[in-house]
């Protein structure tokens, strides 16, 4: 008898090990569960606060607090962001139009109304832009740059980047995304992928149509040139109608 009570209590203790480290993950990943339909765990002492805050801890190690961004090349500020820009990102990812195996697992099974809770979270904060990028290219790769984002290249049809994404490149609500604050290299992967179509929008797809028309040294010149910018002195998006676009883009609302 002693020895099944002391298997009993074995199997017990295992059962609240698993059952805390699975609140534990649920709590990290930040998976949209509602604590309030279990009154007794949302008001155990030591709980983290059910908050979007605290849910999206788990986008920190890539995306920084709040959003802000890390030293990593290849991963993007969030902050800021028009929250309609962000949620047609993270529903792209969910439903594999955008391709990275991290963020496809871990959107795979949360609501779109859930997403629409953390593009608004994201959107909302507005954390200081990093220092500019220090560059070795060029002082003519960089004018080259320039040129592109604030004039074009009217004899190719390449509109300037400042036309769609604003005069002061913040972007404008509710779905056109800010260029600062973001590295050379992930601006030059993310123009790459529209390039070739690894990277689609909603019809009609106004990346990849004006990406196509860029050379591998336009990238190269763009990426430079937009991450070298200083922070403006506003840099939340523009509101919505601030300026027209100069042509149709499915990823922005009507």
């Amino acid at each position: 008898m002693a020895k099944a009570s002391e298997a009993g209590g074995g199997r017990t203790s295992e059962v609240r090990r698993i059952g805390t480290s699975l609140r534990t993950v649920i709590v990290g990943l930040g998976l949209g569960l509602s604590f309030q339909a279990f009154p007794s765990i949302a008001q155990t002492p030591g709980q983290p606060p059910d908050t979007m805050a605290a849910r999206v801890e788990a986008c920190t190690p890539c995306h920084g607090d709040k959003g802000r961004g890390t030293s990593d090349v290849y991963f993007p500020r969030l902050a800021g962001k028009p929250a309609g820009y962000l949620y047609n990102q993270l529903v792209a990812f969910k439903n594999g139009r955008r391709k990275y195996p991290p963020m496809n697992y871990l959107l795979e099974f949360l609501t779109d109304p859930y997403l629409q809770d953390m593009a608004d979270y994201f959107a909302s904060q507005h954390p200081e832009l990093p220092a500019p990028e220090l560059t070795n290219v060029s002082q003519q790769v960089l004018a080259q740059g320039e040129s592109l984002v604030i004039s074009g290249d009217a004899a190719r049809q390449i509109p300037a980047c400042r036309s769609c994404h604003g005069p002061a490149l913040t972007g404008m609500e509710p779905g056109i995304p800010g260029l600062l604050g973001l590295r050379p290299n992930y601006i030059s992967a993310q123009l790459g992928a529209f390039r070739y179509g690894t990277r689609t929008a909603k019809a009609p797809d106004c990346m990849q149509t004006v990406a196509a028309r860029l050379t591998e040294a336009d990238v190269t010149a763009v990426a430079a040139w937009l991450a070298s910018r200083p922070a403006p002195a506003n840099s939340p998006p523009a509101p919505k109608g601030t300026y027209a676009l100069p042509f149709a883009c499915g990823s922005e609302p009507d």
